[in-house]
């Protein structure tokens, strides 16, 4: 028997998904241990090993591998609890991060808050000044050394940063994505100095043009990348200890995994990665069920996340944005709000009701987990309405106090507003399905696509409490919500179904027409980079699949569109396809008629993306088929609509549901690691690998 598990850890909980080579899939949910998230994870193996009746030691043995997806990353940079690290760079440029470019003032701003351009400012920075040092050098945009490294002042600065007990340094010097040979001696010299002392190279990290986002990235990587080492470490060493067989990996921004030994030098790469978990579980889930275009919504303890699946393939990006800094990383392109199951409602100044984005998380959780939280949260609303059992969560294990909820709301919602708690606990719920609508129709409509042409697809233990409403928000006709044995635990089914993946780059911007040779040379060099990587995660592929890339803009602007180049020869003929490619998709984008082919087309960087896919992934055993009409376990009051009141409503128990069971809405099902609610107007049925559609009924 061989495994291969998906750990998701989250803000609030820790989901885990194991496959076995027979094609049985089991899930488990844990709540998360912050500071020490290794906890977590060892707490959810264990409910995993079982339901197997085995040991954690025999599972582990017996392990293929381990896709671990993280938010430790993503949460130190948005939260700023980083260490202090230091930057070198070339002499005359230190002050870019702290310019910022234009870009400091409108990077990660909403269109409100652009729109009060007094309010607007740039003292977010990444480091104090006295941390960021010059260095005597320079490379011409060519390669060619100008001026060569001053070696006695790098030794200098490097030790006026470790009196200041710096362990971690960024260099990233101007040009050096064109030849590296400064940075490379820059780093010897430190471990020269102090082996234990990180570095990280603008030349590995992010080799591509424009110097305030690669040093924005590299710095950015340069604060978590320690962390991440330790951690991972740290958590690989006891899975060690405890007999686990295979490797442990670490999910990307790209959707793909990488080797936790490989990780933390390019630690930047994780920001996000248990966002796209769901992204990938989509599209597998997608393939089954003959969907090409999907919304894919994930509601956990702490954020709501959407991401897009449009023909089959997911969205990707380039850059994001993290606290106004662009991110030099090739992602998955998914949005998040802290809208999740534990986030905060509250009143504004205004008297304005408010959801998020600050979460209860796991610790010390919404206030009817009875742990010390006096916030009135998402999931104490859903308890009050009668959505969540009184039974408590997760099959009874977590248990779920009615009065301290009511307690909540009442004190901090109720009362200013001037509701009954009942009244307020159904206005957190709408207020946030208007909140995640909103959120949908910037995803989906504002990227120029029609939801009637997307299935929904939603997940995480929050999401199929608020789907249908949600959806109705945006204008989808039907639903699905994962369920059979991942339930909740939908985005470690993804990582569990993830392949290794790796990306290379490099900017060498150039007019069209670009010499071909040297384009040829280019994609070379990335495709032998990200080879090279592929054998050094130590795993067996069944098959390596190479993507290459070229990011083209018109010239004279800045907005740079991602084309595909052809497999096969790089000659002129194939960097012309791309060059009609990006017309065509530019078109798209910004509309017919917005390009200027006249002002020419130029190729700015070069991409090359590597996926090993791995033996084999999570397959979803089929249902039994139903022999009768859909079993209720019961009615209780539930609270759906505001106006209406509690009605007496339908309650199910999934685990006695079974292939081509029908329920009418109003209803709730219950599952031992979600909630889904049917509303009014709505049927949902449960197809053979035991998901749910809710469609309109008669639809």
């Amino acid at each position: 028997m061989a495994y291969v598990i998906g750990v998701d850890v989250g803000g609030t909980f820790t989901d885990a998904v194991l496959d076995d080579d027979s094609g049985s899939v089991i899930a488990a949910k844990a709540p998360s241990t912050p500071p020490d998230y290794s906890q977590g994870v060892l707490d959810v193996l264990e409910l995993l090993a079982e339901q197997l009746g085995r040991s954690l030691e025999e599972m582990l043995a017996e392990t293929h591998h381990i896709a671990h997806g993280t938010t430790s990353s993503l949460n130190a940079l948005v939260q700023r609890k980083v260490p202090d690290v230091g930057f070198l760079t070339t002499k005359g440029h230190r002050d870019s991060i702290f310019i910022m470019n234009v870009e400091g003032r409108y990077l990660g701003r909403s269109p409100h808050e652009l729109q009060h351009v007094l309010a607007q400012d740039k003292d977010h920075y990444l480091l104090p000044k006295r941390h960021a040092l010059e260095v005597t050098e320079r490379i011409d945009r060519d390669g060619n050394v100008i001026v060569a490294l001053d070696e006695d002042e790098v030794r200098v600065q490097v030790e006026k940063l470790r009196a200041d007990g710096i362990q971690a340094i960024a260099v990233s010097l101007l040009w050096a994505f064109r030849n590296p040979v400064h940075e490379r001696r820059i780093r010897e010299i430190v471990a020269e100095i102090d082996p234990d002392i990180y570095v990280a190279l603008s030349s590995e990290v992010s080799p591509r043009i424009r110097e305030f986002a690669r040093n924005s990235t590299t710095i950015m990587s340069t604060q978590v990348g320690p962390g991440l080492r330790d951690y991972l470490a740290n958590l690989e060493s006891s899975l060690k200890q405890k007999g686990l067989g295979g490797p442990l990996l670490v999910m990307q921004s790209n959707g793909g995994a990488v080797a936790a030994s490989e990780a933390p030098q390019q630690a930047i790469s994780t920001v996000g990665s248990v966002l796209t978990g769901g992204v990938i579980g989509s599209v597998q889930l997608g393939q089954k069920l003959g969907h090409r275009n999907i919304i894919s919504t994930d509601v956990g303890g702490t954020t709501f996340l959407v991401g897009l699946i449009v023909d089959g393939e997911p969205e990707r990006d380039t850059t994001t944005v993290i606290n106004h800094h662009p991110i030099n990383v090739p992602t998955l392109k998914v949005h998040a709000i802290g809208s999740g199951g534990g986030a905060i409602a509250w009143v504004d100044a205004g008297g304005n009701l408010r959801i998020g984005p600050h979460s209860a998380q796991a610790v010390p959780g919404p206030a009817c987990y009875d742990q010390g939280g006096t916030e009135p949260t998402n999931t104490d609303a859903n308890l009050v309405l009668g959505i969540l059992p009184t039974t408590g969560l997760l099959g009874g294990r977590k248990a779920l106090s009615l009065e301290k909820a009511k307690q909540a709301i009442k004190a901090k919602v109720a009362d200013p507003l001037g509701l009954s708690v009942e009244d307020a606990a159904a206005a957190i719920h709408a207020a946030q399905n208007a909140q995640t609508g909103d959120l949908l129709r910037k995803s989906v409509l504002e990227a120029g696509h029609d939801p009637r042409d997307f299935v929904l697809y939603a997940f995480g233990g929050s999401g199929p409490a608020f789907c249908a409403k949600y959806a109705t928000h945006l204008g989808v006709d039907e639903v699905v919500v994962p369920l059979g044995p991942v339930a909740s635990a939908f985005s470690a089914y993804g990582l569990a179904a993830s392949d290794i993946a790796l990306a290379q780059e490099l900017s060498d911007p150039a007019q069209l027409p670009v010499d071909a040779v040297r384009a040829e040379k280019n994609f070379a060099q990335l495709e032998d980079q990200v080879r090279q990587g592929l054998d050094r995660q130590g795993l067996k592929f069944d098959r390596v699949e190479i993507v290459r890339e070229i990011d083209m803009r018109y010239a004279m602007q800045l907005a740079e569109v991602t084309v595909p180049v052809a497999d096969g020869p790089v000659d002129a003929g194939a960097l012309q396809d791309a060059a009609n490619r990006f017309e065509q998709k530019y078109a798209d984008l910004y509309g017919k008629g917005t390009g200027f082919s006249a002002a020419g087309i130029q190729a700015i960087t070069y991409r090359v993306r590597g996926r090993g896919v791995l033996p084999f992934s999570p397959e979803l055993p089929p249902l039994e088929h139903a022999d009768g009409p859909a079993p209720t376990s019961g009615t209780r009051p539930v609270y759906l609509e505001i106006g209406q009141g509690f009605v007496d409503t339908a309650i199910y128990d999934y685990t006695t549901l079974r292939a081509g069971h029908v329920i009418t809405g109003p209803a709730v099902i219950e599952v031992p690691t979600t909630t889904v609610v049917v509303p009014d107007g709505r049927t949902g049925t449960v197809d053979e690998l035991g998901n749910l559609h809710i469609k309109k009924t008669g639809a």
